[in-house]
């Protein structure tokens, strides 16, 4: 039975990217910031479409598609994205770009590749939507086309992607090959149930699947891309890549590993949780080296992405609720890290739009000229560092709870090793805010009040979650368990 109804949110989100395309091509006069905050009206629409789908029962589209509690968080996450990202885009893209009704359009596609890459059941479908996602971010990376970095940035991007699609459609050929079927409760089944001499191709092809969804979400080493990318593209996109690609991939992740790799879990635990270990180590001290803000940003996502790895890998370990309990903490873990992210650019956005700066020693006596910017961004940078009353403190307490068995104890023993080195070189950002005099006569200045505003609703939202995550974890608790639901075959029960 094709019940259309669980696409409604996405029909709005595509209609409104269709309409303000329409509204440039016929009205080119018409103001850009205008088109900002008409793409952030219909995030709100998005968003509160979807809201109508929390706990209603799971529906499936052809065996293609799901409509559960899981794929309503990441429904509810890519509107909330846009909608800042849209925001903080209204007068960075005004005043550069004569065309900009594209670049919001595609972001609410991209939005939409978010949520089907949570939702799809089948890896054909699971493909369609990272592919359409990543020719969103191809073009919105190299959307300030006259910009020698952006354009730089947008060929490395593409040519690493294509790459990594090829790596990820080889992957899914070979586990085609032996299970015989596309769908992720199918190769689940047939997972239970293969001969050992299937064994290296079946592991082959799903190592190959994560090394496609890798690059989207930079682990090492599919990471190369991403600094550069981070540097060249609108600011923004970065905040975009930052977030929206991270949790997309991470959606694609936990619906294939919590659907039909989970009862395989034993073959490739361990290759994840090296991965996991050297992609935060090398963010973590390769950011200590970097100048530019962007560039340090970069680093400091691929160390959260190793973080985040922590709990794919324990997916499968201890008892029945342990794959619920590693997902629920991942899943609240990347509310507080997109939360901390929109924060820090939120604040950047308008430090760049005031300086046209963004090197690490540009920040010299903030505190000063703009103390409120100082306050935001030293917020956003101790929530990542995972300080107590932050958002980051408790999600990432949650995750490690979760992520903790025997088996995964050292890794998440380097995490907390790892989290220390971030915190040396997000303290020497904040040193250049409140220990240095302003270069040159630099006088106090104003915030733009849209941004300022903005800027205290992500700080309390930081705080709140921080100080009372439970909302935040229950809601997240959901979706795991509607995600494993689905699984039967697993092993892996429900949470009461």
């Amino acid at each position: 039975m094709r019940d259309y109804t669980i696409f409604i949110p996405e029909y709005i989100a595509a209609g409104a990217a269709i309409g303000i395309i329409g509204v440039e091509l016929f009205w080119p006069n018409f103001r850009k910031d205008a088109l900002a905050y008409l793409t952030a009206l219909a995030a709100v629409v998005w968003f509160v479409a979807g809201l109508f789908f929390i706990g209603k029962d799971a529906q499936s589209f052809q065996g293609l598609i799901a409509s559960d509690d899981f794929t309503t968080y990441f429904r509810l996450l890519a509107a909330g994205i846009v909608f800042v990202v849209s925001i903080i885009s209204a007068n960075y893209m005004s005043e550069r770009t004569k065309t900009a009704a594209e670049f919001y359009g595609l972001m609410l596609i991209g939005g939409c590749a978010m949520v089907y890459m949570a939702a799809a059941t089948e890896l054909i479908t699971a493909y369609i939507s990272l592919e359409l996602l990543s020719f969103s971010l191809y073009i919105l990376v190299g959307y300030l086309k006259r910009d020698n970095l952006s354009s730089e940035a947008s060929l490395k991007y593409i040519l690493l992607g294509a790459f990594s699609s090829a790596m990820f459609l080889y992957g899914m050929s070979l586990v085609y090959g032996v299970t015989g079927t596309t769908t992720y409760e199918g190769i689940g089944a047939a997972l239970a149930d293969r001969s050992a001499d299937t064994d290296t191709a079946v592991i082959t092809g799903f190592m190959l699947i994560i090394a496609g969804v890798g690059f989207k979400v930079s682990a090492a080493p599919f990471h190369m891309w991403a600094p550069d990318a981070y540097e060249g593209a609108p600011l923004p996109i970065t905040a975009f890549l930052s977030t929206l690609s991270k949790a997309a991939g991470f959606a694609m992740i936990l619906r294939l590993f919590g659907t039909a790799i989970v009862v395989d879990a034993v073959e490739w635990r361990w290759a994840i949780m090296v991965l996991a270990a050297a992609t935060m180590t090398l963010g973590n001290l390769v950011a200590i080296q970097q100048k530019n803000l962007k560039r340090l940003v970069a680093y400091s996502s691929i160390g959260q992405v190793g973080y985040m790895l922590i709990s794919i890998a324990a997916i499968g370990y201890g008892d029945g609720a342990g794959g619920v309990n590693a997902t629920s903490g991942l899943l609240i873990h990347i509310i507080g890290y997109v939360c901390s992210t929109l924060l820090l650019f939120v604040a950047l956005t308008a430090f760049y739009n005031r300086t046209r700066k963004d090197n690490i020693e540009d920040l010299k006596g903030l505190a000063e000229t703009q103390p409120f910017l100082a306050l935001v961004i030293t917020c956003a940078l101790f929530s990542f560092a995972g300080l107590p009353f932050f958002a980051g403190f408790a999600t990432k307490l949650f995750m490690f709870q979760g992520a903790t068995t025997d088996e995964t104890l050292w890794v998440v023993g380097l995490a907390v090793v790892n989290s220390f080195i971030s915190l040396y070189y997000y303290l020497m950002v904040i040193r250049q805010m409140y220990l240095f005099d302003p270069v040159g006569d630099q006088k106090r200045w104003k915030v733009d009040p849209v941004l300022g505003g903005l800027g205290i609703a992500l700080v309390l939202g930081v705080l709140f979650i921080g100080m009372y995550p439970g909302p935040a974890f229950s809601f997240s608790e959901d979706a795991a368990n509607a995600l494993f639901e689905s699984a039967p075959a697993s092993g892996v029960a429900r949470v009461p």
